[in-house]
């Protein structure tokens, strides 16, 4: 009895803590379907469905909310669902939104990166970024140096992350590998994207290629803190495309399954290594319409969150009510990491909720 005693008295072993973090946006990706799943009206509307309604109903549809998102994100709602958190269905009070004003890409990932909703990056075409991310931070800390890497299919992360002078490898739309004692499998992949089809010149390439880029960087050179920028569910969006804006989703559902397979079967990253995903900006939805644009668009400023690994509690779909902003991310990515990002602009506090038991 004495025995059991003593063992109820002993405080409770600290929680793992994450030691690596891979961090994963996908443009422009609304959470209507996130959190409901393919949407009727798009899908019935012959401007949107490139005459294969029936074929995204036997895809994607089905009688409930619930069952529709599982059949376009099997890996999130069974993953992160029941071992980490998603916030951002706004049918429970739920919400995540930009607190930059403008609902756009370059201003969404400065705000990601920076917890800083500068007013004056307004444009898509902005300069460098002045400003330090929370990635450029940790790479200035001795356990990370070296050990930080970003792949994107848009050209514009070298200047979001200002490449110039982050000091990581930072592989965006067509850039040809900038490391040395690339691996012949790297060559390779690198070799077919810069052959493959450039619709708007370097604009931005498939994602295909993103991801593989990034899964065989993750295998050879162990980096500690990865980002993963994927680009397609934006642009087949803009171009009024509900099919291949489904397709994308989709097949980011299925690379972030390949992305935490490979973690939960890696011992460097194996129960030590955090997942996140969100996205840039949200998109219209309350005139079906403008579902195809953004800035400006009501509703675009609307986000979403996704992130399971040490740490973190699972509470699957929070329905708590609830305002988070997504200048929260930058301080959550350190929290993650039980670091602190300090920059000499200003900085949004973490997610709390994220790590409390």
């Amino acid at each position: 009895m004495t025995f059991i005693i003593l063992l109820l008295q002993l405080p409770a072993p600290a929680q793992q803590k994450a030691e690596n973090i891979i961090i994963v946006t996908t443009d422009g990706l609304r959470w209507q379907e996130v959190f409901g799943g393919m949407d009727s009206s798009l899908a019935d509307n012959p401007r949107f469905n490139q005459g294969e309604r029936d074929l995204l109903y036997k895809k994607y549809g089905a009688a409930t909310a619930m069952e529709r998102r599982k059949k376009l994100f099997p890996f999130i709602w069974q993953a992160f669902a029941s071992q980490g958190q998603l916030y951002g269905n706004r049918a429970y009070g739920n919400r995540v939104n930009t607190a930059n004003p403008y609902w756009f890409s370059y201003p969404g990932y400065n705000e990601i990166f920076t917890g800083f909703p500068d007013t004056a990056i307004n444009t898509n075409a902005y300069r460098d970024n002045p400003h330090v991310t929370v990635l450029e931070y940790l790479h200035q800390l001795p356990e990370f140096k070296g050990r930080i890497a970003a792949f994107g299919s848009w050209e514009a992360y070298t200047r979001i992350l200002n490449k110039k002078r982050a000091g990581f490898p930072v592989m965006a739309s067509f850039d040809s590998i900038s490391w040395e004692g690339a691996t012949e499998k790297e060559q390779l992949i690198n070799a077919l994207k810069q052959e493959s089809f450039r619709a708007q010149e370097n604009e931005g390439c498939m994602d295909v290629f993103t991801h593989f880029q990034a899964m065989e960087y993750m295998k050879i050179r162990k980096p500690k803190v990865l980002y993963i920028a994927y680009l397609e569910t934006d642009e087949w969006a803009h171009a009024g495309n509900y099919k291949y804006y489904l397709q994308s989703a989709a097949k980011v559902d299925a690379w972030l399954k390949d992305i935490w397979n490979y973690i939960q079967s890696d011992p460097f990253y194996k129960d030590k290594t955090a997942l996140l995903i969100t996205t840039d900006h949200g998109r219209g939805d309350k005139v079906k319409e403008k579902w195809t644009s953004h800035g400006g668009v009501e509703g675009a400023d609307q986000v979403w969150i996704g992130v399971m690994g040490p740490g973190i509690p699972a509470r699957g779909e929070v329905k708590t009510g609830m305002q988070l902003y997504q200048k929260q991310i930058a301080q959550t990515i350190a929290l993650l990491l039980n670091r602190k990002y300090t920059a000499t602009h200003p900085v949004a506090d973490a997610i709390s909720q994220i790590t409390e038991p």
